[in-house]
């Protein structure tokens, strides 16, 4: 069976200096393709690219018939050359049939990168040559929330760190899905604590901004715990700054949490394999807001939350209210932390 072709796999093979003749590089994930590209970039020398790297934009040739002349050269200085074609999403799915009948025998001391960046492969022969020569296919897939504390993690070992796993979940929390600002902060906290180091949660308050009392994390936490005093202190901090803690972001976080249990609650499997499962957890820490909040609020408490966070939304659109949106906040963390549940009575 083939292995699955991943980012990881072609940075694996590229730095062990194992190219295959050409790489489909394409998808939504920006990142990975601009990582990619400059993984290509360094199977040459940098003293050798004025030789034998070649960068094509699709929009600014003629024809594919220039990428082919410029693959069915020789390498001048070592033993292979790269030709990586970019922005190809820019030009229309023709573009490419010219290229067919190369993709499907490429030259051997070629390597050739065509790189849709931000959109599906078009050209349907095109994409056939691709099959016929053994090329390799990789789509760059928009990451998924549930996804990012296991990329976060794998950034953190590749540049010799290792992490808390508190400090894991308020850099999750801080970067969200957007792979290129992850990969910035994990850098910035590279050079800042050297090779070897764990990431903290001080670390990450003294040098990315994030307060390791009063964020994200700690405030779906206290939520999941009803802590009263600990979430009326963060909704008072982050009051104090609304500039920095815009109310809507945090009420869909809110809504994540409480959607979550939902699902968690009516899960046929409870088992954290079979949670993580039913959630689309890659890590058993994602689960322990989950399991806290399971133990502190019933199903219909839960569905009161969800529907009271429904209101909201109407509410901070201007559909029945006008109030300031930290006024409305607070009123809706007031009903989280007080559901009546199915009896119409408060727990």
């Amino acid at each position: 069976m083939a292995e699955t072709v991943t980012f990881q796999s072609i940075c694996r093979d590229l730095r062990a200096g194992r190219p295959a003749p050409l790489y489909l590089i394409h998808g939504e994930e920006g990142f990975y393709i601009d990582a990619l590209v400059k993984e290509f970039e360094a199977l040459v020398p940098e003293a050798d690219r004025d030789f034998d790297l070649t960068t094509l934009y699709a929009p600014e040739i003629d024809s594919a018939r220039t990428v082919e002349n410029a693959c069915r050269r020789y390498p001048m200085l070592g033993p292979r050359q790269v030709v990586i074609l970019k922005e190809v999403q820019a030009v229309s799915a023709d573009f490419l049939k010219p290229l067919a009948a190369y993709a499907a025998n490429p030259t051997a001391t070629t390597v050739l990168c065509v790189c849709f960046r931000g959109a599906k492969a078009k050209g349907a022969e095109f994409l056939k040559g691709v099959k016929a020569g053994g090329g390799v296919v990789f789509e760059a897939q928009k990451v998924k929330e549930a996804q990012v504390p296991t990329i976060v993690s794998a950034f953190i070992k590749e540049r010799g760190l290792s992490v808390d796993p508190k400090a894991l979940l308020m850099l999750c929390d801080f970067v969200g899905t957007d792979l290129s600002r992850l990969y910035n902060e994990v850098a910035k906290l590279t050079v800042t604590l050297g090779q070897g180091a764990m990431v903290t949660p001080e670390a990450v308050e003294r040098n990315i901004g994030i307060s390791k009392e009063y964020n994200n994390f700690e405030l779906t936490r206290a939520l999941a715990e009803r802590n009263v005093p600990k979430v009326m202190a963060i909704y008072f901090n982050y009051r104090g700054n609304p500039k920095a803690h815009a109310v809507q972001p945090l009420v869909s976080l809110i809504f994540n949490l409480f959607a979550n249990v939902l699902a968690a609650q009516y899960a046929p499997d409870k088992s954290e394999r079979g949670l993580m499962q039913e959630l689309g957890f890659s890590t058993p820490w994602q689960l322990k807001d989950v399991k806290t909040a399971m133990g502190n609020y019933n199903a219909w408490q839960v569905i009161e939350i969800i529907d009271k966070l429904r209101e909201f939304e109407c509410a901070a659109k201007g559909n029945g209210s006008r109030q300031d949106p930290y006024d409305l906040f607070f009123d809706l963390l007031t009903r989280i932390l007080n559901p009546l549940g199915m009896k119409g009575v408060r727990n």
